[in-house]
């Protein structure tokens, strides 16, 4: 059954006319009136609708029953990135959406070759909340993950955060590993360096504001490799897999 992101109010009995994108999309994939699809506004749960009307530019669908099913994490889980080089956020933000990543936090660092202006960084977190958009719509979540405005990590680390921070590091003494091993499941923020990783003052000021920094073994990880192995790592500890 297709399935499709509707970011509008969605409840049994109703005729929804969908967004111009979606019908559009509906109208490519050669669907037709009376065909099924399922429908999810990112509020949890989905709904299964049939189709109404199908034209090149509208669509409309009646909604017929709701699925209360979810598949999200038993902790809360925060990527909190560092700008990678050319598209490897995208992959990063996708990838991160379906091993069950709850937010994305992207960060500027020292060591980052990109460099955002602000009307860049507007239209970076747009393309990438469409990125989190279809990822949610291929895995099967029922909740959009919540993507933050791009910052300094010297600014995110100064705000308060409850969650337990990460700092992954090649050159920490215990690993993420062990450290899942012994504690229970909780809400925690993954700290992701760019390619050549966070500077020794932007480690040594995280550990300050209270980070705990952890490696990924005896190998150093790409940048777009690490934060997705940490994910995997603590979803197999902990049960989210």
């Amino acid at each position: 059954m297709p399935r499709f992101y509707c970011p509008l109010p969605l409840s049994i009995g109703a005729l929804v006319d969908l967004p111009d994108t979606l019908a559009h999309h509906v109208f490519v994939l050669r669907l037709e009136v009376g065909d099924s699809i399922q429908l999810f506004n990112g509020e949890g749960g989905a709904y299964v609708a049939t189709l109404a009307s199908i034209s090149k530019k509208q669509a409309s669908a009646e909604v017929k029953v709701f699925l209360p099913q979810e598949v999200e994490l038993p902790y809360a889980l925060t990527l909190a990135q560092a700008l990678p080089e050319g598209s490897k956020m995208d992959w990063i933000i996708e990838k991160a959406i379906e091993l069950g990543a709850g937010a994305i936090q992207p960060l500027s660092a020292q060591r980052c070759v990109v460099r955002l202006s602000n009307e860049r960084a507007e239209k970076k977190l747009a393309h990438w909340q469409g990125v989190i958009n279809s990822a949610t719509e291929q895995c099967g979540r029922n909740r959009l993950a919540h993507l933050s405005d791009l910052i300094d990590v010297q600014k995110w680390l100064a705000q308060q955060d409850l969650h337990k921070r990460i700092l992954l590091s090649p050159r920490a003494d215990s690993s993420l590993a062990d450290w899942a091993r012994h504690h229970p499941p909780q809400a925690v923020s993954l700290m992701i360096g760019p390619e050549g990783g966070f500077s020794e003052a932007e480690e040594q000021l995280a550990i300050s504001q209270g980070a705990l920094a952890l490696s990924m073994g005896p190998r150093i990880l790409r940048t777009e490799t690490a934060g997705l192995a940490a994910i995997a790592m603590l979803n197999a500890a902990w049960g989210g897999m």
